[in-house]
């Protein structure tokens, strides 16, 4: 039990029944200085029912408590001012660690059920860019933190390898291309001939038609755009599974858009039969205003091409009937928030009750000098040369720190290429931020490397002390050096499940750097290995911190090294 469900169970025994225990957990607080206990509790909310001053009703509240779990309950003002019993608090806490070790934290929430993942879907034909990183790192780290509260993950790389996109690089390859060249570095020239293509299409408008009737060629089943479609989507996937191998990242399935070509038909009878689709300019579409959505979705263009919605549709209902998903989850950039909402509300229309589990997780970009990156113009950023210079980086400070440290590569890649996971998770995900990779490969400051380098620092703490913990002894403490890190300990199962509630990471890597950086003070201050009689509840506390940040860590999609 966490510090503010004590504190909540405990009001709601003293108010009996007047706020329900949601209600009080909502309006706990944080005080703004230690000095003020553990967690505070205004009585404002409780004034205009009670029809009474808030320090009165404070002071009533109080002699009503339970004071079992508490050290000392003050009345400041409006304010009950709780004080926990940290002996009490650190020996359930270590406890909890000790025996359940990695499963600290997990809980049964899911039930068991599936949760489908949408994520990282890289166009085929492009080289796998830092632009792909956020959908990718998210969606894996969502799908570990699912795992942990007791879902199901089905982690689905929705691969764009289908549209007009295709049609112009068909056209750039017949126009320019090589074949030996392009097997030489199939990713490289493709790119070449991507940006090439469109550069001219800008001065010439017939290349543009050209594109659209190699794509139509492409859906009409033509061989020789079928064979090319095979060919740019299988060098794609040898160069995508060797960056998503140094991520770390597993898929359950590669269905990409194409997958979903024969199953169009399907969406669009379905939207017919409901008497759902409308013409307006000779264009399909499916009105929307009754759920406030200006744009009607556009199903079908004038020439009767599909679109991503029509496509989205399809696999949308292709999931449902062969996931049966609780939930549905596409980690997707924030500027297709239009798109998610006009799909969930035709499924909706459509009466499909399931729409509901659908939720787009959108993100903020990666800038470069504030500069959105852009494959189209060429102003590619590469994930696998940014991963091996980072690896690169962490390695010149292993050797600077521990030049004998056995399997030094391996090490230096959790931490560099952890460390650019790092960055990205720790950000709010709608937030934009921009990428520097010489300040993310520090070993100071909030970074990945520091949170892993406090966890091998606990490490050799422990090998040095030779210990092991005994789950059937009582720990605890009781001073005020450990109590912070201790309330850290006790807050990651809340942390894990905030962080599944908001589909958002950063509040474990949050819970990482602070955990970190409270351990590392207490590092400083006490004299963990002097012996006395509390050296083996320290030893626990220290075991107990290597336990929980390496969990922060794995939950992120990262590694955490025993040594550094």
């Amino acid at each position: 039990m966490s510090e503010r469900d004590l504190v909540a169970q405990a009001l709601s025994t003293a108010l009996e029944g007047q706020l329900s225990q949601e209600e009080i957990l909502s309006l706990l607080e944080n005080p703004k200085s230690k000095d003020h206990g553990d967690v505070a509790f205004p009585t404002f909310t409780l004034a205009r029912v009670l029809r009474k001053a808030p320090p009165m009703i404070a002071k009533e509240i109080e002699e009503k408590l339970p004071k079992e779990g508490f050290e000392k309950v003050e009345v400041v003002g409006a304010y009950l001012n709780f004080f926990l019993d940290k002996k009490a608090v650190s020996e359930a806490t270590l406890k909890a660690i000790l025996t359940q070790k990695e499963h600290y934290g997990d809980t049964n929430i899911g039930l068991g059920q599936n949760v489908v993942l949408d994520m990282s879907s890289p166009n085929i034909a492009k080289p796998f860019s830092m632009g792909h990183l956020r959908s990718t790192v998210i969606g894996n780290a969502l799908a570990n933190i699912m795992t942990k509260i007791g879902y199901q993950p089905v982690k689905i790389n929705h691969l764009g390898d289908w549209g007009k996109q295709f049609g112009l690089l068909m056209v750039a390859y017949k126009k320019w291309g090589s074949k030996e060249e392009i097997e030489k570095a199939p990713i490289t020239e493709l790119l070449k001939l991507y940006v090439r293509v469109n550069a001219e299409a800008k001065e010439d408008l017939s290349i543009d038609d050209e594109g659209r009737a190699w794509f139509k060629k492409l859906e009409d089943g033509d061989e020789e755009a079928l064979e090319l479609w095979k060919w740019f989507r299988e060098e794609s996937l040898l160069e995508f599974n060797r960056i998503y191998e140094m991520l770390d990242v597993t898929f359950d399935s590669f269905n990409g858009e194409a997958f979903y070509n024969d199953k169009m038909d399907e969406i669009i009878d379905l939207l017919d039969e409901k008497g759902i689709l409308e013409e307006s300019q000779g264009a399909t579409i499916v009105n929307l205003e009754e759920y406030g959505i200006e744009n009607p979705a556009l199903i079908k263009k004038s020439d009767g091409a599909t679109l991503y919605i029509t496509r989205d549709l399809a696999a949308a209902l292709y999931r449902k009937r062969t996931y049966n998903f609780a939930k549905a989850l596409y980690a997707v950039g924030n500027e297709q928030s239009g798109h998610f909402k006009q799909l969930k509300a035709v499924l909706d229309k459509m009466g499909f009750e399931w729409a509901s589990e659908l939720e787009h997780i959108p993100f903020g970009l990666i800038t470069q000098g504030g500069k959105k990156l852009s494959t189209r113009q060429g102003k590619v950023i590469l994930l696998e040369e940014v991963l091996a210079e980072a690896d690169k980086l962490a390695l010149t400070q292993i050797n600077e720190k521990n030049p004998n440290l056995p399997n030094k590569e391996l090490t230096a890649h959790q931490v560099g290429t952890g460390a650019v996971i790092f960055h990205d998770l720790k950000n709010d995900r709608l937030n934009s931020f921009d990428f520097d990779l010489k300040e993310i490969v520090q070993f100071e400051g909030e970074t990945g490397p520091y949170v892993q380098y406090t966890r091998a620092r606990s490490m050799s703490i422990l090998r040095k002390a030779e210990f092991t913990p005994d789950e059937n002894a009582n720990y605890s403490l009781n001073d005020t050096q450990s109590w912070e890190i201790i309330k850290l300990l006790q807050e990651f199962p809340q942390a894990v499940i905030r962080a599944s509630e908001k589909y958002e990471p950063s509040v474990l890597a949050k819970h990482a750097v602070n955990l970190a950086q409270a351990f590392n003070k207490y590092y400083a201050q006490v004299r963990i290995l002097d012996e006395n009689e509390e050296k083996q509840a320290r030893l626990a506390l220290v075991y107990a911190v290597a336990q929980v940040l390496k969990m922060d860590l794995s939950l992120l999609g990262i590694g955490a090294p025993d040594e550094m």
